[in-house]
């Protein structure tokens, strides 16, 4: 089983306020052993959002990427 598969797996019958809270977790963990699973919460995200939404969170993306360079 690929990893994106087993996180795919893993939270398929999550609600809202445990991804909500898999996702605060992973952020405050600092623990990069978590950023696969915001990867594949990304990509679903990415791949679901209309265009002006990927487009907003390009715009979030960019504004702090430059700013915590």
């Amino acid at each position: 089983m690929s990893i994106k598969d087993y996180i795919l797996n893993n939270f398929k019958n999550n609600n809202k306020e445990s991804i909500k809270e898999a996702i605060v977790e992973s952020i405050n963990s600092k623990d990069e052993v978590t950023l696969p699973g915001m990867g594949v919460f990304m990509e679903i995200i990415w791949n679901n959002a209309t265009d002006d939404m990927k487009n907003e969170m390009l715009t979030i993306l960019e504004n702090n990427l430059k700013n915590n360079v």
